[in-house]
């Protein structure tokens, strides 16, 4: 049996390891590509966690992590979080990520779930929080970023599922997956009247 903080800490981690699987093999234009109409990339995806997760086990917590986070400064470019200018290799974004993780790592190991936050971008009625909360927060921002990883990673070379060793998915080859596809459009269609 665990506690409830390690199952929590437990999830947020294999959120992590979900999204940075993602980027394995792939080359720089295919990390960075939007593939979406606004603009979602691979790169940009991980470059965000990493600042908001800076953000909510640090600023929050009065345990600021070391770094400089400029994309989310007053007067940085709308978006800036989101995607990796030229000079952003991706070692460094993935590197930004770890070392946030660890920092976020610390700030877990070192509080009671109902230690007291403050979330000073939040409206002030919910601006006070505790770890446990901040932790759900966290745990709900990164799986929802890994699933637009997934299926931009899908989009790009068809890579589907959770991540390295249980991708979680049917077993099936590509005529399994042609097929089923073609089941689900023909499903579709004939809901649609077509």
């Amino acid at each position: 049996m665990t506690d409830i903080k390690t199952d929590l800490h437990r999830y947020l981690r294999s959120a992590h390891e979900a999204v940075v699987w993602k980027l394995e093999g792939l080359g720089e234009y295919d990390l960075r590509r939007p593939l979406t109409p606004t603009g979602t990339n691979l790169l940009g995806l991980v470059k965000h966690l990493a600042c908001v997760e800076a953000d909510y086990f640090g600023i929050v917590f009065d345990r600021p992590f070391p770094d400089p986070q400029p994309w989310f400064d007053p007067e940085a470019e709308a978006n800036a979080d989101m995607w990796a200018v030229p000079e952003e290799s991706t070692a460094f974004i993935t590197d930004l990520y770890r070392r946030v993780g660890e920092h976020a790592d610390a700030t877990i190991a070192a509080l009671d779930l109902d230690a007291r936050g403050r979330v000073p971008w939040w409206p002030e009625e919910r601006a006070a929080v505790t770890l446990g909360q901040i932790l759900v927060h966290m745990i709900a921002e990164t799986n929802r970023h890994a699933g637009h990883a997934d299926i931009v990673r899908e989009t790009i070379d068809g890579a589907a599922g959770l991540r390295s060793g249980n991708d979680n998915m049917p077993e099936g080859d590509a005529a399994w997956w042609a097929a089923y596809r073609e089941k689900v459009e023909r499903a579709a269609r004939e809901a649609a009247g077509m």
